[in-house]
């Protein structure tokens, strides 16, 4: 049996994120663990192509309407990061919209502002 494969669209946002992540981490740790998480955040990305239902997409209604996160440390990577995202409208098809990828101490709510 096919598994159905969904589409991961990244916000500027969340494109935005992802290379201040990786600038951060090669300035505090080095090239090659910016590498290293690089692997990380984008093997993360790679499983939501899997669909909202992946294990360990947590809902998160105290956010906002369809928003759920995905930490970045699973498989026996580590990561301190959430992947927010929402499923897009029906009419998109298969569809995850990633809206910020945000450090797990930041307060996620605040940091999800309105693109446009």
């Amino acid at each position: 049996m096919a598994r159905d494969i969904w589409a991961i669209r990244l916000s500027a946002s969340a494109e935005a994120d992802f290379r201040q992540i990786l600038r951060w981490t090669a300035d505090r740790f080095g090239s090659a663990q910016a590498r290293t998480y690089a692997d990380t955040l984008s093997s993360a990305l790679q499983a939501l192509c899997t669909g909202p239902s992946l294990i360990g997409i947590k809902e998160r209604p105290e956010i906002g309407s369809n928003i759920r996160t995905l930490h970045v440390a699973r498989n026996g990577r580590k990561g301190r990061h959430f992947i927010m995202f929402r499923v897009a409208d029906a009419q998109d098809g298969k569809v995850i919209d990633v809206l910020r990828l945000l450090h797990d101490s930041m307060d996620l709510e605040r940091h999800l502002l309105p693109e446009g």
